[in-house]
Protein backbone atom coordinates (compact mmCIF):
# COMPACT_ATOMS: atom_id res chain seq x y z
CA UNK A 1 0.00 0.00 0.00
CA UNK A 2 1.32 2.83 -0.97
CA UNK A 3 2.04 5.45 2.43
CA UNK A 4 0.13 8.48 1.14
CA UNK A 5 -2.74 5.18 1.36
CA UNK A 6 -2.05 4.40 4.66
CA UNK A 7 -4.55 5.54 7.16
CA UNK A 8 -3.31 4.72 10.55
CA UNK A 9 0.08 2.72 11.92
CA UNK A 10 -0.46 -1.09 12.85
CA UNK A 11 1.74 -1.79 15.92
CA UNK A 12 2.75 -5.48 14.98
CA UNK A 13 4.93 -6.10 18.11
CA UNK A 14 7.14 -4.58 20.83
CA UNK A 15 9.72 -5.42 23.74
CA UNK A 16 9.98 -3.48 27.31
CA UNK A 17 13.31 -3.20 28.37
CA UNK A 18 14.40 -1.20 31.38
CA UNK A 19 17.75 -0.11 30.19
CA UNK A 20 19.73 3.04 31.55
CA UNK A 21 19.42 5.03 28.07
CA UNK A 22 18.69 3.41 24.39
CA UNK A 23 18.67 -0.53 23.80
CA UNK A 24 20.93 -0.81 20.94
CA UNK A 25 20.68 -1.57 17.59
CA UNK A 26 21.31 -5.55 18.25
CA UNK A 27 18.30 -5.59 20.41
CA UNK A 28 16.08 -3.83 17.96
CA UNK A 29 17.44 -6.27 15.06
CA UNK A 30 16.43 -8.81 16.51
CA UNK A 31 13.08 -7.71 17.38
CA UNK A 32 12.73 -6.61 13.35
CA UNK A 33 14.04 -9.87 12.41
CA UNK A 34 11.00 -11.86 13.89
CA UNK A 35 8.66 -9.77 12.83
CA UNK A 36 10.03 -9.64 9.06
CA UNK A 37 9.20 -13.36 9.43
CA UNK A 38 5.43 -12.51 10.12
CA UNK A 39 4.87 -10.23 6.37
CA UNK A 40 3.32 -11.78 3.36
CA UNK A 41 5.69 -12.49 0.42
CA UNK A 42 5.34 -8.93 -1.47
CA UNK A 43 3.49 -6.65 1.55
CA UNK A 44 5.17 -3.03 1.44
CA UNK A 45 6.36 -2.02 4.78
CA UNK A 46 6.57 1.15 6.50
CA UNK A 47 8.96 1.48 9.71
CA UNK A 48 8.21 4.62 11.64
CA UNK A 49 10.20 5.01 14.91
CA UNK A 50 11.44 7.52 17.35
CA UNK A 51 15.13 9.00 17.34
CA UNK A 52 15.90 6.26 19.59
CA UNK A 53 15.44 4.29 16.75
CA UNK A 54 16.39 6.17 13.93
CA UNK A 55 20.06 5.49 13.05
CA UNK A 56 22.29 4.71 10.52
CA UNK A 57 22.16 0.77 11.11
CA UNK A 58 18.34 1.48 10.98
CA UNK A 59 18.29 2.91 8.06
CA UNK A 60 20.52 0.31 6.07
CA UNK A 61 18.46 -2.09 7.86
CA UNK A 62 15.67 -1.23 6.08
CA UNK A 63 17.13 -0.42 2.67
CA UNK A 64 18.83 -3.67 2.86
CA UNK A 65 15.56 -5.15 2.82
CA UNK A 66 13.09 -2.83 0.56
CA UNK A 67 11.00 -1.47 3.44
CA UNK A 68 10.49 2.25 3.57
CA UNK A 69 11.32 4.28 6.70
CA UNK A 70 10.02 7.67 8.54
CA UNK A 71 12.69 7.58 10.96
CA UNK A 72 13.32 10.46 13.96
CA UNK A 73 16.97 11.88 13.35
CA UNK A 74 18.89 12.79 16.86
CA UNK A 75 20.25 16.42 15.95
CA UNK A 76 23.73 15.61 16.95
CA UNK A 77 24.77 13.13 13.91
CA UNK A 78 26.83 14.11 11.26
CA UNK A 79 25.59 14.41 8.40
CA UNK A 80 27.25 15.34 5.14
CA UNK A 81 24.78 17.23 2.62
CA UNK A 82 26.74 18.15 -1.00
CA UNK A 83 30.04 19.80 -0.26
CA UNK A 84 28.57 20.54 3.03
CA UNK A 85 29.75 18.93 6.41
CA UNK A 86 27.43 19.76 9.71
CA UNK A 87 25.37 18.06 12.18
CA UNK A 88 21.44 17.05 11.52
CA UNK A 89 20.56 19.48 14.21
CA UNK A 90 22.85 22.10 12.05
CA UNK A 91 21.02 20.77 9.17
CA UNK A 92 17.19 21.53 10.84
CA UNK A 93 18.33 25.00 11.74
CA UNK A 94 19.67 25.83 8.72
CA UNK A 95 16.46 26.77 7.21
CA UNK A 96 15.82 23.74 4.42
CA UNK A 97 13.12 22.06 4.92
CA UNK A 98 13.80 19.11 2.20
CA UNK A 99 17.15 17.55 2.19
CA UNK A 100 17.95 14.83 -0.32
CA UNK A 101 20.94 12.39 -0.12
CA UNK A 102 22.07 13.61 2.90
CA UNK A 103 25.20 10.76 4.23
CA UNK A 104 24.99 9.98 7.58
CA UNK A 105 28.49 9.65 10.23
CA UNK A 106 31.13 7.89 9.25
CA UNK A 107 28.88 4.66 7.96
CA UNK A 108 27.94 6.38 5.28
CA UNK A 109 24.30 6.03 4.94
CA UNK A 110 22.81 7.99 2.51
CA UNK A 111 18.43 9.20 3.24
CA UNK A 112 16.81 11.72 2.40
CA UNK A 113 15.48 14.15 5.30
CA UNK A 114 12.64 16.06 6.11
CA UNK A 115 11.92 18.59 8.73
CA UNK A 116 9.00 19.73 11.04
CA UNK A 117 8.92 22.54 12.92
CA UNK A 118 5.99 22.49 15.32
CA UNK A 119 5.24 25.59 17.05
CA UNK A 120 4.80 23.64 20.36
CA UNK A 121 8.55 22.08 20.42
CA UNK A 122 11.47 24.21 20.67
CA UNK A 123 13.25 22.21 18.58
CA UNK A 124 12.81 21.07 15.32
CA UNK A 125 11.53 17.38 14.09
CA UNK A 126 14.29 15.65 11.95
CA UNK A 127 12.71 12.85 9.86
CA UNK A 128 15.39 10.54 7.97
CA UNK A 129 12.80 8.74 4.90
CA UNK A 130 13.38 6.52 1.54
CA UNK A 131 10.86 8.45 -0.44
CA UNK A 132 11.77 11.91 -1.71
CA UNK A 133 10.87 14.33 1.29
CA UNK A 134 7.94 17.03 1.15
CA UNK A 135 5.18 17.88 2.70
CA UNK A 136 3.41 14.75 2.82
CA UNK A 137 5.85 12.24 2.78
CA UNK A 138 7.72 14.12 6.24
CA UNK A 139 4.01 14.39 7.44
CA UNK A 140 3.75 10.35 6.99
CA UNK A 141 5.62 10.53 10.23
CA UNK A 142 3.10 11.53 12.77
CA UNK A 143 1.18 8.60 12.26
CA UNK A 144 2.73 6.73 14.91
CA UNK A 145 1.26 9.25 16.99
CA UNK A 146 -1.65 6.78 16.62
CA UNK A 147 -0.50 3.62 18.10
CA UNK A 148 1.30 5.73 20.65
CA UNK A 149 -1.04 6.25 23.45
CA UNK A 150 -1.22 2.65 23.19
CA UNK A 151 2.47 1.48 24.04
CA UNK A 152 2.33 4.33 26.62
CA UNK A 153 -0.35 2.51 28.44
CA UNK A 154 1.81 -1.36 28.43
CA UNK A 155 5.02 0.96 29.23
CA UNK A 156 3.16 2.11 32.30
CA UNK A 157 0.92 -0.61 33.48
CA UNK A 158 2.32 -3.74 31.45
CA UNK A 159 0.45 -5.99 29.24
CA UNK A 160 -2.56 -6.71 31.00
CA UNK A 161 -5.10 -6.02 28.57
CA UNK A 162 -7.91 -5.94 31.75
CA UNK A 163 -5.46 -3.19 33.07
CA UNK A 164 -5.46 -0.48 30.19
CA UNK A 165 -8.13 2.36 29.76
CA UNK A 166 -10.52 0.05 27.72
CA UNK A 167 -14.31 0.52 29.27
CA UNK A 168 -14.94 -3.41 29.34
CA UNK A 169 -12.19 -5.78 29.80
CA UNK A 170 -13.85 -8.62 30.31
CA UNK A 171 -15.14 -8.34 26.41
CA UNK A 172 -11.52 -9.08 25.43
CA UNK A 173 -12.40 -13.15 26.76
CA UNK A 174 -15.29 -13.23 23.90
Amino acid sequence: MPFDKLRSALPLAGRVEETEGAIGFAMQQELLAVVAGWRPEGQAVILLADRFYGTPAMIRWCRDRGWDDRLRLKGNLIARWGAIQTTTSALAWSGCHYCEAVTLTGKRVTTNIGILRDPGHAKPWIIAMSAKPGYLTTLGYTARWGIEPMFSDFKSRGFGLEQTHIQYPDRLAS
